[in-house]
């Protein structure tokens, strides 16, 4: 039974994240509010909100992380609720806190899970209560070097040094004899600091070619309880996710299976309601070590939905109007396999250069099993102040190899003008034999996998074709077509050549 309602939504993020939120919000008749910074200001988010209110200067910093604005948001437009998102405040306390103490409805799980969550260090407690299996090392931040050898001697090398407080690659540091601990330490401590304000550090085994597989799950405020099995996100650049699959192509149905139970136990160790991501490393032969958790959506959410038929972010604002799920653990079946494209305003020839810019011509690609969540649109100029990430292209098919077969078809059907974007990096990942066995890792990709631009198909060189094929045309197409319906244009003659060598 309902306790409140969301009546008005604030969606305190930008980008496709936001579009998907609003869309979410109007399946339940929600009407919603934007907010945006100066550079934003035609975002497309903008447009599709019923309101929006302009919050500050392009950078982050003092617009999208500004809390007090969007508590300021929340009075001036009489919303009663707020989704965050993902990245920005998600996984801010103080900003889940303030919402909740000015008597507004956060959707997301309690302030205290996300602290509980927040430090490495604490979440590794947190598992171990919850009886999760953690990579054998320290459980509090270490004092200097001769922690750190104690620490080393007892798991052995290599290890791994990492920032308690850390993400995204920055802190960490592989160490494989007592030689490098010294300098490994001293690094990751300094880059721990600067990165995030916080020298503290901790020691792991380091797990040799890992995979980075993680369970979706979420929690109504009843003590209901769901996974939503397992994704795939070992092809990871630079320790950024690239392209995720649901279900993992690696992973045992019963090592699965065991994974999801797992999830739920450290849920349950910090009283989680709403959704959630359980982030585990796993080694050759399947063992699995929890790695953290992320209370929040996360980017890669679509393909769980594609396989589940779960709306997630739906059930997110169920969830925090204090509703039971919609369904059981019985009821979450798996069908299919679907797959994940980043796509990113970035130039993969030039070593993954931003590309900002306008967008000149843009053609999302259709047709059964494709879905395209995308925050951006024809004649809109893509800022560099923000993530490159501009939409995400998802298909689904039967298996996993109708689901690749679909990836290749929509992105060769994928069409953007004026800036350059990694499509074609995904083209070449598809068609590398690793991919197709599914024999990578998450050192894969900056390893072993090397780009190299290849030339436009023959349809994507319209002016070259065109011109060439029109002087062919010049002497050989009669004035007059014999059926009398066409007039002969040339346009038209290059035009249907240039569909008959498609076919």
């Amino acid at each position: 039974m309902s306790t409140k309602k969301i009546k008005k939504l604030l969606v305190a993020n930008r980008g496709e994240i936001a579009i998907r939120v609003i869309r979410a919000a109007r399946d339940l008749g929600i009407p919603t509010v934007a907010v945006y910074s100066d550079i934003d200001r035609t975002a497309l988010h903008v447009r599709m909100a019923d309101e929006a209110y302009h919050i500050g200067p392009t950078e982050s910093a003092q617009s999208y992380l500004r809390a007090d604005k969007l508590i300021d948001v929340m009075k001036k437009s009489g919303a009663n609720a707020v989704h965050p998102g993902y990245g920005f405040l998600s996984e801010r306390t103080h900003f889940s806190r303030a919402v909740i103490d000015a008597g507004y409805i956060w959707v997301g799980p309690p302030p205290d899970a996300i602290d509980a969550m927040g430090s490495k260090t604490a979440a590794r407690q947190q598992a171990t209560k919850g009886g999760v299996p953690v990579v054998p090392g320290d459980k509090e931040p270490i004092r200097d070097a001769t922690d750190a050898r104690k620490t080393a001697k007892t798991v052995g090398y290599p290890i791994m040094v990492k920032a308690v407080n850390g993400g995204g690659g920055k802190g960490m540091r592989v160490v494989r004899s007592d030689a490098e601990l010294d300098g490994a330490l001293a690094l990751a401590q300094n880059e721990a600091q600067a990165f995030f304000g916080d020298s503290s550090v901790y020691i792991e085994k380091y797990i040799e070619n890992p995979r980075h597989i993680e369970i979706q799950i979420i929690f109504d405020e009843h003590g209901n309880g769901v996974h939503l099995f397992e994704r795939e996100c070992s092809l990871q650049r630079r320790h950024q996710k690239v392209v995720e699959e649901c279900p993992s192509p690696f992973v045992r149905p019963d090592v699965a299976a065991k994974m999801g139970e797992d999830a739920l136990k450290a849920g349950r160790a910090v009283g989680y309601t709403n959704a959630g991501t359980v982030e585990f490393i796993m080694d050759a032969n399947q063992n699995y070590y929890f790695l953290e958790m992320n209370t929040r959506i996360q980017v890669e959410h679509p393909v769980t939905e594609m396989v589940t038929g779960v709306d997630l972010v739906k059930t997110q604002l169920l969830v925090a109007q204090g509703e039971k799920l919609p369904f059981r653990q019985s009821d979450i079946v798996k069908r299919g396999h679907a797959i994940e494209c980043r796509i990113c305003a970035e130039d993969p020839a030039n070593n993954y250069m931003p590309s900002p810019g306008l967008i000149t011509h843009l053609q999302n690609p259709e047709g059964p099993g494709v879905r395209v969540d995308s925050g951006v649109y024809e004649g809109w100029e893509v800022p560099m102040s923000y993530d490159p990430m501009i939409a995400k292209l998802i298909t689904w098919g039967s298996d996993r190899r109708e689901a690749t077969q679909r990836m290749r078809r929509a992105l060769l059907e994928y069409k953007i003008g004026g800036i350059t974007t990694n499509i074609p990096f995904h083209l070449a990942l598809l068609e590398h034999p690793d991919f197709g066995t599914a024999a990578f890792d998450t050192h894969w990709l900056d390893n072993k996998f090397k780009f190299q631009a290849q030339p436009a198909p023959s349809d994507e060189m319209p002016l070259a074709l065109a011109a060439a094929a029109l002087a062919r045309k010049d002497s050989a197409v009669p004035a007059a077509q014999p059926d009398g319906g066409s007039s002969g244009s040339m346009w038209k003659i290059v035009g249907r050549e240039a569909q008959l060598r498609r076919l």
